[in-house]
């Protein structure tokens, strides 16, 4: 069986130095169908190994489950790249950050307040050997000294920039160890003296992530490593966008020097990222430095291989610039063709507030309980109870995490949202019927704030007392598809959500399509049952990617739920993708 080991200066494959030239691409951000094309596309670009992260989330939506099935089986993913004569790198965290909702870790492990985070906490070990155990027993198998493609395993991720318990590097690295994984254990954090020195422990490889300054960020990188192959295991190549914001991009004649520079070095490289993919559902992330910010659906990146696997011009760049140092297949990818461009109009609306009852199923709390206290842990859910009294007042709320819409009477008050630090409305009168539906917009994946509660935080309150007695009714997302009225209805002209609507969508044959939700309010969308993520007019993202498995030849079905306004309910595709500006 081949040898991989790390020497005084090199990565050795069977006692040869050995570069790694790998890119980053999460199986669960690609439809499973996808991923042998995505992984074809690498190894043309020049690239001989693929780095994945694992989402224990994804895998473990509730306590004692762990799913490797369809999007989520990592046993057939590594198998692709076996088949694709590429390696792999794994990155099983336990914490990813990835931009991905609460940085993988699963919020139902945070419900117990005594669990730590990322730390040597008995009860967070306990979970987190389970965890890994799961994983390594997909994971050994494909070590290459077993004839696998697994060339390194990563413990943590950036644990610097986050703390500095050694004990609990050692439980995570002593425990990987013990599940039989034997290729070189590494680490990654961003090169400064400090991330360097709490990040990592003697006897795990150091390697760093950065997008530019290769000699400098190196040369710290080998004072606190003054052996081994350097690499850089994260290359910077592009960035993520929040909502409201502005789409990110980079030059591709400046990445592509960046990676010289770093080639030149002779460093190992893994970019972040080769093909970034989707946020499929609702699995995006959300970062909170004082203010809150939700990553939008797409997680294209900038990357050399866009969100529908195409090359841009950075694939084409960075293929010029590692054919300078190795060999590159003779082919390349061809460009990108239009997508066809159906349309259909949206009706059938099921709206929430004309039959709540169809959305999911009622229950009584006295308290207001926050989504965490709520088993399954809903991602949107609707709040109600019955004021009374003989004066209008304020309502105010703890916190809100993320957004609240608030009714009174079937009639729309106004909206609270954690980005503009509002957690207080008035109500029009003094008795009625109070609804409010709460959003969790993506948990923060970055910081001191992983693993926070979400919803309603702190309880409700009008004239400065509590309010109790709360029907809670937690949005069912998977029977949303599935909502119709009692008789079909078309619409006309605007569309207030809350709201399920549908369209059917004809097509010639299955291709990638790009639907357009600029005129669209803020929600998700599904086609043919697929959830594809959030839209929201705030940009800038404007459409949604829909991945050509998903698509059949003739009828298809595209649901919507809306939760703002439609400014119109047409269904439109276009021939692009629109992720809006492209300053840097």
């Amino acid at each position: 069986m081949p040898e991989f080991a790390i020497g005084e200066h090199d990565f050795l494959l069977d006692g040869r130095p050995f570069r790694i030239l790998s890119g980053a691409l999460h199986y669960f951000r690609v439809h499973p169908d996808l991923w042998a094309d995505r992984i074809d596309k690498a190894r043309r670009m020049g690239l001989n190994t693929i780095e994945t992260y694992v989402a224990w989330n994804a895998h473990a939506p509730e306590p004692g489950t762990f799913d490797l099935t369809g999007g989520l089986d990592l046993d057939r993913f590594l198998r692709m790249i076996a088949d694709a004569g590429m390696y792999a790198i794994v990155r099983p965290g336990p914490y990813i950050c990835a931009e991905w909702d609460n940085g993988g870790l699963p919020a139902w492990l945070f419900r117990d307040p005594t669990v730590g985070v990322r730390r040597y906490e008995p009860k967070y070990l306990d979970a987190v050997r389970e965890y890994l155990t799961k994983v390594y027993e997909v994971v050994v198998p494909h070590q290459i000294d077993r004839g696998g493609p697994v060339l390194l395993v990563q413990v943590e991720n950036e644990y610097g920039a986050f703390g500095d318990d050694k004990r609990y590097l050692k439980a995570l690295a002593e425990h990987t160890r013990d599940s039989g994984v034997t290729v070189p254990l590494t680490t990654v954090d961003q090169p400064t003296p400090e991330m360097l020195a709490a990040g990592s422990l003697d006897g795990l490889h150091r390697t760093a992530s950065f997008g530019s300054g290769a000699e400098a960020r190196l040369a710290v990188l080998r004072a606190h490593q003054p052996t081994g192959p350097l690499m850089c295991s994260e290359f910077w190549n592009g960035w993520f966008d929040h909502w409201g914001a502005h789409h990110h991009t980079t030059s591709a004649a400046d990445s592509a020097a960046e990676l010289d520079a770093l080639l030149a070095a002779g460093a190992s490289v893994n970019l972040y990222m080769f093909h970034g993919g989707t946020n499929f559902g609702l699995t995006n992330g959300a970062n909170d430095k004082g203010v809150y910010q939700p990553l939008i659906t797409s997680y294209d990146y900038d990357a050399p291989l866009d969100e529908a696997g195409d090359p841009t011009p950075k694939y084409h760049a960075f293929r010029d610039v590692i054919a300078r140092y190795h060999k590159v297949p003779d082919t390349v990818p061809p460009p990108a063709r239009p997508a066809p461009t159906p349309s259909g109009a949206l009706g059938d609306p099921v709206r929430l507030l004309d039959a709540p009852d169809r959305w999911g199923t009622w229950e009584f709390h006295e308290e207001l309980p926050a989504f965490d206290d709520l088993t399954p842990m809903p991602q949107l859910a609707l709040l109600r109870t019955r004021i009374e009294g003989d004066r209008p007042g304020v309502l105010t709320f703890g916190e809100v995490r993320d957004r609240a819409t608030v009714f009174f009477d079937g009639d729309l008050v106004g909206t609270l949202s954690r980005d503009h630090h509002e957690r207080a409305i008035p109500l029009p009168r003094a008795a009625g019927e109070l609804l409010v539906l709460v959003e969790d917009q993506g948990r923060v994946d970055y910081g001191p704030r992983i693993g926070e509660a979400k919803g309603i935080i702190g309880g409700a309150a009008l004239h400065g007392e509590p309010l109790t007695g709360w029907d809670v009714l937690p949005f069912d997302l998977a029977r949303l598809p599935s909502l119709r009225p009692d008789t079909p209805k078309s619409v006309t002209g605007p569309a207030a959500g809350p709201a399920v609507l549908r369209a059917g969508i004809d097509v010639d044959e299955p291709a990638d399509l790009f639907l357009d939700t600029g005129e669209w309010g803020k929600g998700v969308a599904w086609f043919n049952g697929f959830a594809l993520g959030r839209y929201w007019r705030r940009g800038p993202q404007r459409t949604l990617y829909v991945p050509r498995p998903v698509v059949r030849a003739g009828a298809n079905e595209l649901v919507v739920l809306e939760l703002g306004t439609m400014l119109d309910p047409a269904a439109r595709f276009v021939p692009r993708p629109m992720l809006g500006h492209t300053e840097a």
